[in-house]
């Protein structure tokens, strides 16, 4: 198998995949990321979403081609224990997971959201997290935790 490079949390990461292996079955097999869920396998549910260079994208149907070179980060690289993310203490401070099984994916697309927009309305928001299907019926707890993270990520 080839070798395939690209940034995964802040560090190079070299795996052995096919070009058309799923950047989701890599991550999860070989890099020992679990935060991405396996949802739909269709790009629908968002319960696979990670970002690739600052954009949230369907880990399930991203071939490992598509990222050579590029910055993969996924839940496990937001932010750690000890230090998490604004949008995790968010998150936590406004219960906005229930089963928790799309979280992951709703993490990395709000977080993506805020790189490229740091003060959404919740309509903005809603709009962003339109492709993360949550069952359990948290979305306005997650729009809240989102909104209060931007806040929060104010003064960084």
């Amino acid at each position: 198998m080839p070798m395939i490079q690209f940034e995964l949390n802040g560090h190079t990461q070299s795996v052995d995949a096919q070009d058309n292996d799923s950047l989701l079955d890599v991550l999860r097999n070989s890099c020992g990321q679990k935060s991405a869920r396996f949802g739909c396998g269709l790009s629908q549910c968002g319960a696979c979403h990670v970002m690739v260079d600052n954009h949230a994208l369907p880990a399930c149907s991203t071939p490992m081609w598509s990222v050579v070179g590029k910055q993969v980060v996924t839940l496990e690289g937001l932010g750690q224990a000890d230090n998490p993310h604004p949008l995790q203490t968010a998150f936590c401070q406004q219960q906005a997971a229930q089963c928790g099984y799309c979280s992951s994916g709703m993490l990395m697309t709000a977080a993506a959201l805020l790189k490229h927009n740091p003060h959404p309305t919740p309509d903005q928001v809603r709009e962003a997290l339109q492709g993360n299907l949550c069952r359990c019926g948290a979305h306005n707890r997650i729009v809240r935790a989102v909104c209060q993270a931007a806040q929060a990520m104010e003064g960084t």
